[in-house]
């Protein structure tokens, strides 16, 4: 009895928060019950004794998953307002992508039926005494162990493309050469100065920066330097090595 309360309990929960996700006009509030569903769930996954599933359900989504979306939600500048303005343009696509999906859905588990000879499989069955997660371990990385491999290349290779395809070239980005960069000496790039006691920075003169560092170790088109600047400023640099050293 009390476990069929438990389990009303999570699901009534689980089923309001997940409509306020959807119908909250703060997605703030909606990244919230968001990751209230998600503890429900994981209760739901308790009760039904999947603890493993339950445990993965809080630290990989509500760990990670949920706090990335609010972040996300909570540090960009998303103007939901022009989002909501094509709305009504684009609801009966999205209302038929959804019926699609929903009768998908229906035929899916409509047709749904559970193996006759299911207990028949070996490894499928866990051993007396075990528990459901050193079972599903025993499953993934024995008898799965490649098939699993491959969900984690499939993964891999979709997180390479959206980094490919979110990727923008700046052109006023800073950029350096890392091998002139190496090249520079102390002498080029830092300036000593015996400063009176008491006297601060900006009373004698403010910051000094050597402008023509930035040039050498600057890759063409960066730091605002236009690309014929950086490679006279180049040159310039190995000059000034080559007399260094045949000084030396």
């Amino acid at each position: 009895m009390m476990t069929q309360i438990v389990f009303y309990v999570f699901a009534t929960v689980l089923v309001l928060s997940a409509g306020m996700v959807v119908s909250a006009r703060n997605p703030v509030h909606s990244v919230l019950f968001l990751i209230l569903a998600f503890f429900n769930a994981a209760g739901l996954f308790l009760v039904a004794g999947a603890e493993f599933l339950a445990m993965i359900l809080v630290i990989v989504y509500v760990g990670a998953v949920a706090v990335l979306f609010l972040f996300v939600v909570m540090m960009l500048d998303v103007r939901f307002t022009e989002m909501r303005e094509g709305l009504q343009r684009y609801a009966p696509f999205g209302a038929a992508v959804g019926g699609v999906l929903l009768a998908e859905l229906v035929l899916a588990f409509g047709h749904w039926r559970v193996a006759s000879q299911i207990g028949a499989i070996g490894h499928l069955v866990p051993a007396p005494g075990r528990s459901n997660t050193a079972a599903l371990g025993d499953v993934l990385y024995t008898h799965y162990v490649f098939l699993f491999q491959a969900c984690g290349l499939v993964l891999l290779v979709a997180m390479i493309g959206a980094i490919v395809l979110t990727l923008r070239e700046r052109p006023m980005g800073r950029r350096q050469n890392i091998e002139r960069q190496h090249a520079r000496t102390a002498t080029e790039s830092l300036e000593m100065m015996a400063l009176p006691l008491g006297g601060g920075v900006i009373g004698n003169g403010g910051f000094l920066r050597p402008k023509e560092s930035y040039f050498i170790a600057s890759v063409p088109g960066s730091y605002g330097v236009a690309d014929e600047i950086a490679p006279e400023a180049a040159t310039r640099a190995e000059g000034a090595a080559d007399q260094e050293g045949a000084a030396r």
